[in-house]
């Protein structure tokens, strides 16, 4: 993943565990897109300490994925509604029985998300 998007969806599911500290100045650096001198002149505090405060929180982020593998789901379910939906585009030269193996694979995916889910 780009580095900027895994960060956001990181952000996105665990966040919330973060201290408001590091949620305020990691929101600042990823989703405001400003820099570390910017932070550290608004906070009143030094860029090596912005700098060292990121690191953290991509640390623990990262911790809490390899724990708790939320975003890896989340990745893996958003690509099976994906194929559902091409699954779905049925064209006029669609036969019966391209219909039924169609829909056989998505009671397939469909059952792979509720056990996932």
């Amino acid at each position: 993943m780009e580095k900027i998007f895994e960060q956001t969806l990181l952000y996105d599911f665990y966040g919330e565990l973060l201290t408001e500290h590091q949620q305020s100045i990691y929101e600042d650096a990823v989703y405001n897109d400003m820099s570390l001198g910017e932070i550290a002149s608004d906070r009143g505090i030094s860029r090596q300490g912005v700098h060292d405060l990121l690191r953290r929180c991509d640390k623990i982020l990262q911790d809490y994925e390899s724990k708790l593998h939320l975003v890896e789901r989340f990745m893996k379910a958003k690509e099976k509604v994906h194929e559902i939906d091409e699954l779905t585009k049925i064209s006029d030269q669609t036969d019966l029985k391209h219909l039924q193996e169609r829909m056989e694979q998505i009671r397939a995916l469909t059952s792979e998300l509720r056990n996932e889910l």
